[in-house]
């Protein structure tokens, strides 16, 4: 289970959008740029160094997660957006993959993989110039 973020821990500001949107875009600040301090949160220590690890841009050299949202055209909905972008960077540096067990190949694999080789290796022979 991963660790939900606080949104105390998450730092808000406004900024005006980019792209096409007429007069409106230049004079309303609706986009939203979400700053997250991964070392001064309140997230586990194992979850804190795997996602500092993780080679992603939106992380500073600091430790600080940014991540700009601009979709919509309403302020709270662009934070809700990057508060969801933010959770599932975290999901994802909370998921711990299973280690994989070494096993061997059965026999009658093995058996498989050698017919195939030798049918193969026959098909390859007929190619050959056609001698008389």
């Amino acid at each position: 289970m991963s660790p939900a973020i606080d949104p105390a821990e998450v730092a808000f500001t406004a900024i005006r959008a980019q792209g096409p949107g007429g007069q409106n875009v230049n004079k309303v600040s609706c986009a939203v740029h979400a700053r997250f301090d991964v070392n001064a949160s309140s997230l586990p220590q194992a979850v804190k160094e795997r996602l500092l690890a993780l080679r992603d841009s939106r992380i500073t050299a600091d430790g600080v997660v940014i991540l700009k949202a601009q979709a919509s055209r309403s302020l709270e909905q662009n934070k809700e957006d990057a508060l969801r972008r933010l959770q599932a960077l975290v999901d994802l540096a909370a998921d711990v993959p299973l280690v994989r067990r070494p096993t061997r190949p059965t026999r009658a694999s093995q058996r498989r993989r050698l017919d195939a080789k030798s049918r193969s290796g026959s098909v390859k022979a007929l190619r050959g110039k056609v001698s008389e």
